[in-house]
């Protein structure tokens, strides 16, 4: 059975992204009135400081199937085969990831392969990956 879980939004990052596009969309708005000729600078502002991160907090989230679990983030998509994960690790990790929070999980696919993500109802997420997976959150399975 396909299921969709939202990303977990740590408070601070919600903030942080809200008060760009706070910032970029009185930026866009003070250009347009000003009389700015460079209609390309408003599409940009709006753009990449609003929409895309409007984008990001509307559009990541993780479907979780027999055969796959499907990452989006905005415009990004990753397809990682249930069959190919190896290990459900959890991690504070900071680094660049589909995950609005840092209480994620780290899944380790294929050869050297991973991605982290932060779904908002965790244990049920880890629950149905690790009945389709086989895997078990902290360990490794052998590959065969």
């Amino acid at each position: 059975m396909k299921r969709v879980y939202r990303s977990k939004i740590d408070t601070w990052l919600l903030l942080v992204l809200l008060g760009v596009m706070g910032v970029c969309a009185y930026s866009g708005v003070n250009m347009f009135l000003s009389g700015h000729e460079a209609w390309w600078s408003y599409l940009a502002v709006w753009g990449l400081g609003v929409l895309l991160p409007l984008w990001l907090l509307t559009g990541t989230y993780y479907v979780l199937s027999p055969e796959r679990l499907i990452v989006r983030s905005g415009p990004v998509k990753w397809q990682v085969p249930v069959s190919e994960i190896r290990s459900i690790i959890p991690t504070r990790n900071p680094l660049s990831s589909p995950a609005l929070s840092l209480d994620r999980l780290k899944i380790n696919y294929g050869i050297g392969k991973y991605v982290m993500i932060s779904p908002r109802e965790r244990e049920a997420f880890i629950q149905q990956l690790t009945e389709l997976s086989g895997v078990e959150v902290g360990r490794t399975r052998s590959r065969v």
